[in-house]
């Protein structure tokens, strides 16, 4: 197709996939359940971290993280005693267990203790490349791991591009937090970050469907490929281009684009 065609194209299936709807079996499903602006940061980073494997198992084990924190999920990290994070032992989700949870959970209270939303985690004090995604990836996973106990198993969970990762579900929570639009699925809670800033969420998925549509030719599923897609996105969109994630997923998952 021609750039303004598939535009078009694109567009059609975004408002389609971009819907109420889309959100009861998506994990996105997760921080829904919330109003308070932290608990909706808390949810979303616990879906976004469990966020591989069949979407029913991600929904249920991210819910079930949010109700083993009394449905308060901002409250229990900065009140909960030692002998509350009993109730975490065993969790398991795929490879990410009880140790990786209780680390992140470590980490969180020592953040809130001394910042109002998890948005500071992901702003660099100053920029060191032309993305300031790569920058904003970069810092939080240094911020995250910056201290003498933190378990080196919990890091493979974590994504940076200074790995050469596409870091899909970490642009994916981006997503959630800095994306607004009138549709009520992206919740717009960030301001520092723009959406024309954020990084298309490339998977396996969306991945095979850009590579039909053409939007890349190199069929390696890593950050030089979001970026590559994500230029695109930006010819159409400018000022959000990841809007087209709504269209490229629905392709790829609904739709079983190969």
């Amino acid at each position: 197709m021609k750039l303004q065609e598939l535009k078009v194209f694109l567009d059609k299936k975004s408002e389609a996939y971009n819907h109420p709807s889309f959100i009861h079996n998506d994990p996105i499903a997760v921080p829904h359940r919330f109003t308070l602006k932290q608990d909706i940061e808390i949810a979303g980073l616990f879906a976004a971290i469990l966020a591989w494997g069949q979407r029913k198992t991600i929904i249920h084990n991210a819910n079930q993280l949010m109700n083993l924190m009394d449905m308060a999920p901002h409250q229990f990290i900065l009140e909960h005693q030692p002998n509350d994070l009993q109730r975490f032992n065993g969790f398991v989700h795929r490879t990410f267990n009880d140790t990786d949870l209780l680390y992140v959970i470590d980490f969180l209270k020592r953040h809130y203790t001394q910042h109002q939303t998890l948005e500071d985690a992901f702003i660099p004090v100053e920029r060191k490349s032309t993305e300031l995604i790569y920058d904003a990836l970069s810092v939080f996973h240094k911020r995250l791991f910056n201290c003498s106990y933190a378990p080196q198993r919990t890091k493979k969970h974590f994504a940076t591009p200074e790995r050469q990762s596409a870091c899909k579900r970490l642009n994916m929570y981006l997503r959630w937090m800095v994306r607004h639009d009138d549709r009520g699925v992206d919740f717009g809670l960030w301001t520092r970050i723009r959406p024309y800033d954020l990084i298309c969420p490339l998977d396996l998925h969306v991945q095979r469907v850009a590579l039909k549509l053409k939007l890349i030719s190199r069929d390696t599923n890593d950050w030089q490929a979001a970026m590559d897609v994500t230029r695109v996105l930006r010819m159409m969109r400018p000022h959000d281009p990841v809007y087209y994630d709504y269209a490229l997923f629905g392709l790829g998952v609904m739709e079983k684009w190969r």
